[in-house]
């Protein structure tokens, strides 16, 4: 998995991520959002909800633990071994939205993450054990809090944007 020597590199990877995966909207019409093409496995609108969902759950596990609540990862009704259920609840919750409103949604999202990586020092976000939830969501593994901002939004916005171009060529 990407290292990042500083808070400041993980910022600018996930700008610099986001930014091209949020451009290949541009050109969708609102009336093809929930388009599906066989050869990707999800619509414009699934693709958005998606990241949506799992930055705003990233949001609300920080925000959880520092109100002192209880985080069950990934969230109080679906388990790891749930995730197609979880991914589905995604789409139930955000893809009726119109493009401009999930991206809009999205941005906000990663405005807060940029927040909550400057709220936090170098430490709690490189070092292992800065924060229950980030433990507590693996059981086997260590990961730090930068590990699961990684892997919830400049992985999946690179390889969303494969998908979505991919969309887009069948489509459009």
């Amino acid at each position: 998995m990407r290292t990042y020597k500083d808070k400041e590199e993980l910022k600018n990877e996930i700008n610099k991520s986001f930014e091209k995966y949020i451009s290949e909207f541009d050109d969708i019409p609102e009336s093809l959002k929930d388009k599906r093409v066989i050869e990707v496995d999800r619509t414009p609108a699934e693709n958005l909800a998606y990241q949506v969902g799992w930055t705003t759950l990233v949001l609300k596990w920080e925000n959880d633990e520092k109100q002192g609540r209880k985080v069950q990862t990934p969230s109080e009704l679906f388990k790891w071994n749930q995730l197609g259920d979880l991914y589905q609840w995604f789409t139930d919750t955000y893809a009726y939205l119109s493009l401009a409103e999930l991206k809009d949604q999205l941005k906000q999202n990663i405005a807060s993450i940029h927040t909550m990586i400057d709220s936090m020092s170098e430490k709690e976000l490189f070092q292992p054990h800065m924060r229950k939830w980030a433990d507590d969501a693996t059981k086997t593994a260590v990961w730090e809090v930068y590990k699961f901002i990684h892997v919830n939004t400049v992985a999946p916005f690179e390889t969303f944007r494969t998908k979505i171009r991919k969309w887009k060529k069948v489509a459009l």
